[in-house]
């Protein structure tokens, strides 16, 4: 059974960004297709739906991190069959009623103990108990290092610097997390 993964980093994610992120998850996961789109790509939700139509995966998961979520959720609803898609979203923009209705849709926030994820709040009031929770490791605390967590399984207070460096470090010493996948 073939899966190939679309993954939609968040603002001002770089190209060097998705290229260490997938570098990683491939690491774990080397029978799986990874594909990134960094922030500035041009036409990057167009080049997903025609990836998609075309793959000859049996799994395709389609995901988004913070503001990536918009655009892996515009993906998924650009798609006629999304009988084999899997959307996950990570501490972002929540996929529409029609797309959590799905039952393999899954939306994902972090915590540790009292600390919560930048979007955690948002995402919990809209979900409930449908949302997942990753729990961090005990030195991740802040928001963004809790909101890159997600992402970056090496994430943590002394890795994730506060605004405005975060966007810079999210994926410092990148582990891709891949807590979404089964």
């Amino acid at each position: 059974m073939s899966t190939c993964v679309y993954f939609f980093g968040g603002y001002l994610a770089s190209k060097t960004d998705m290229d260490v992120w997938v570098a990683s998850a491939k690491t774990q996961q080397a029978k799986i297709d990874f594909i990134a789109y960094h922030w500035t790509e041009k036409d990057k939700e167009k080049k997903a739906v025609a990836a998609i139509k075309a793959s000859k995966a049996d799994k395709i998961y389609i995901v988004g991190h913070s503001s990536g979520c918009a655009n892996a959720n515009a993906v998924d609803k650009a798609l006629k069959d999304t009988s084999k898609v899997k959307l996950v979203a990570l501490d972002g923009f929540a996929p529409e009623k029609v797309q959590r209705d799905r039952s393999n849709t899954q939306v994902w926030a972090a915590v540790n103990g009292a600390f919560i994820s930048r979007n955690h709040k948002d995402l919990k009031d809209l979900l409930g108990n449908k949302l997942e929770e990753f729990h961090a490791r005990k030195d991740c605390t802040t928001k963004w290092a809790l909101h890159f967590s997600l992402v970056n399984a090496n994430a943590s207070d002394s890795v994730v610097k506060e605004p405005p460096h975060h966007l810079a470090t999210g994926y410092a010493q990148c582990k891709a997390n891949l807590c979404w996948y089964p």
